[in-house]
């Protein structure tokens, strides 16, 4: 029995509908496909991609560097008595809250169901975010160095409209004063 896809002279007219209908179907399929392909393997979506796997990196770096290295010595040197992330205060006790001894760790805290200001936790994020926002400052400062290819837009202030400009304008997009200072002279 022949299939509908071999193509045979003698083949009657639903045959050779049937199969113009495949090769159109095979034709868009091929057609969806290599059009994923070239939306796939753009640019700007391998840049994308490859910053968000270079932020995941810096994240889980940066959040062993705050939580394992600097934090610890901070609690030594201050005399917390504790790991940083462990430090709390106790805004309302649970039913089980000793006056004498108090809670030991935030976990026995809220799982008591105590209300607690967990400012250690806290800290350590702040710590974190200004870490990952230096360490990604620093990677763009270094790839603008490395390809010449300004990431860091560096801006002034106009000093008529008060809005930020770059810093290599000669006039300002919002209000088209001249940056270099002619209508001062022009007064």
């Amino acid at each position: 029995m022949p299939h509908p896809w071999d193509f045979n002279e003698g083949a009657t007219a639903p045959e050779e509908e049937r199969r113009t209908l495949l090769q159109e179907g095979e034709e868009k399929a091929q057609r969806i496909f290599s059009g994923f392909i070239d939306f796939a393997f753009s640019g700007n979506i391998l840049e994308i991609a490859f910053g968000l796997i270079l932020a995941t990196a810096f994240t889980g770096l940066t959040t062993s560097l705050v939580s394992d290295i600097l934090l610890p010595p901070l609690s030594v040197i201050l005399p917390l008595r504790r790991n940083m992330n462990e430090k709390f205060a106790v805004l309302r006790p649970g039913p089980n809250y000793n006056d004498a001894d108090g809670y030991n760790t935030l976990e026995q805290a809220q799982n008591d169901g105590a209300i607690v200001l967990a400012y250690g936790v806290f800290l350590n994020r702040v710590i974190n975010f200004l870490g990952i926002g230096f360490a990604l400052y620093g990677l763009a400062s270094l790839y603008q160095y490395l390809s010449h290819d300004p990431i860091i837009k560096h801006t002034v202030r106009c000093r008529y409209c008060r809005k930020n400009v770059s810093s290599k304008a000669i006039r300002c997009v919002n209000c088209t004063s001249w940056l270099d200072g002619r209508e001062e002279r022009m007064r």
